[in-house]
């Protein structure tokens, strides 16, 4: 009897032992699998805090700066920092034209219009932004910029563009007399370009002369005064330009412009818009051309140009007017294009010494002889 208790008692431990041995191997497999997880970017279950992953994107910055400072920060579009890009490099190509032969860019012109660039840029979407409160509101894409979104109040509006246009001012105190007067002339296209939507299918013709000023600002600022056979061409390339990405760009709103009464050249071309593009690419690299003839560029920077219209061609070919990520891709990919034109200025600029070395050596040989 003892040893049938015995045995039976026996066969329950074993079958505890093995129990708790598969409960353990679950219990192992659950907590690696949670491991896994976590190492592929989710967070695993607990209480421990969790920590904020470095990036040094603008978006990143802008949500890492003191809370009651990211609405102005946004309202300057410090976190999509392409705009300022756009709107700093026609005044890269200018100041590069205006450098000496064999020279590079003059630095401290690239600093001041780099910091003249983000001012002007945050002032000219805070007045966007005032005029255009009320349409933002309806708009999908708008609805949560600051003002719209009750972030930012019209007087303090108000307060922040003063403090913008005053650094601004500073800015541009700094340049000779001539470009004081230039730049001054340009406010009043900032200020009235973003009424052009509400009168015109052509408020994107507006930005591109707002937008490419630097084009005509940066060789007076080094030069003291416009080549107009050098900043003409200049400035008219980067209307052309600006027609194309802001065309692109405006192809993301333009189910809601239609229903607000906004107009804009997406709506204006429609199904054209590829045949619109394309012969504003070939104006442009037509007026750069020209830019090239008259400002003596060497190889590099006509072989920069054609690297410019492979751009162009990709861009207008595969880009699908329908779909906005695409549009905001294509739009986004024109800094690189901008880069494009800035290198091979820069370097056309320093092939120039080296042919002007070549022809003095010709020169010398042939009074030598």
């Amino acid at each position: 009897m003892l040893g049938a208790r015995g045995a039976a008692l026996a066969r329950g431990l074993r079958g505890m032992t093995h129990s708790w041995r598969r409960d353990s191997r679950a219990l192992a497999l659950v907590r690696a699998v949670g491991a896994s997880r976590a190492g592929h970017g989710q967070a695993p279950a607990g209480p421990g805090p969790r920590r904020r992953r470095l990036s040094l994107s603008a978006a990143a910055v802008v949500d890492s700066a003191p809370r009651p400072l990211q609405p102005y920060l946004r309202l300057m579009r410090l976190d999509r920092p392409v705009g300022t890009w756009l709107l700093y490099l026609p005044c890269t190509w200018s100041i590069g034209l205006a450098a000496e032969p064999g020279c590079f860019p003059d630095w401290y012109m690239l600093s001041l219009f780099g910091t003249g660039a983000v001012l002007m840029r945050g002032a000219g979407c805070t007045i966007n932004d005032m005029w255009d409160r009320d349409y933002d509101k309806k708009v999908i894409r708008t609805a949560n910029r600051p003002i719209a979104a009750g972030d930012i109040s019209i007087f303090r509006s108000f307060l922040f563009l003063g403090g913008q246009l005053t650094l601004a001012l500073g800015v541009l105190l700094c340049l000779n007399y001539y470009s004081i007067a230039l730049g001054a002339a340009s406010l009043l296209l900032v200020i009235t370009y973003p009424l052009m939507k509400r009168i015109t299918y052509w408020p994107q013709l507006a930005l591109g002369l707002t937008f490419n000023w630097g084009a005509l600002l940066g060789w007076s600022a080094i030069k003291g005064s416009c080549d107009p056979s050098v900043c003409l061409p200049l400035y008219f390339s980067g209307i052309m330009w600006t027609l194309i990405y802001d065309t692109i760009y405006a192809h993301q709103d333009k189910r809601d412009d239609a229903l607000i009464g906004l107009k804009s050249t997406a709506l204006r071309f429609h199904e054209n818009t590829k045949r619109w593009l394309s012969g504003f690419g070939v104006a442009m690299l037509g007026a750069l051309s020209l830019v090239g003839v008259n400002s003596g560029q060497t190889a590099p920077y006509y072989a920069a140009l054609a690297a410019v219209g492979a751009h162009l061609a990709h861009q207008i070919y595969t880009l699908d007017i329908d779909r906005p990520e695409d549009c905001w891709d294509k739009f986004t990919s024109n800094r690189t294009l901008g880069l494009i034109v800035l290198l091979g200025i820069v370097l056309g600029n320093l092939w120039k010494e080296k042919k002007t070395d070549e022809v003095k050596k010709s020169i010398d040989s042939r009074i030598e002889s």
